[in-house]
């Protein structure tokens, strides 16, 4: 099932870029792509570079260690089956993910 948990702020996460979050024993990377957000797993399965910290290109996220290309709101890649996304609900100025 699971639940909505309070990850962070929308004035946290500028436009255009991404954050990793800790989310109990969970890395989510949240990020902002024109106002609104989306959330993936932030360690890719390559090498574990984090997502949250990566270069962002338009809906791709690109891992900081070796370049493998994740689109953002799918968590899919074109090399394998990507990482996991997660729901995201906004209440007010606050970013809600279901974990």
């Amino acid at each position: 099932m699971g639940k909505f948990v309070r990850a962070a702020f929308k004035a946290d996460i500028p436009e255009g870029e991404g954050k990793a979050i800790a989310l109990g024993d969970r890395e989510i990377a949240l990020f902002n792509l024109g106002g609104e957000f989306f959330a993936l797993d932030n360690v890719c399965p390559h090498r574990g570079g984090s997502l949250g910290s990566g270069a962002v290109d338009g809906e791709i996220v690109i891992c900081p260690l070796h370049g493998w290309e994740f689109n953002i709101k799918t968590g899919r890649m074109s090399m394998a089956d990507g990482v996991d996304s997660y729901q995201v609900r906004i209440d007010g100025e606050r970013i809600l993910v279901k974990i």
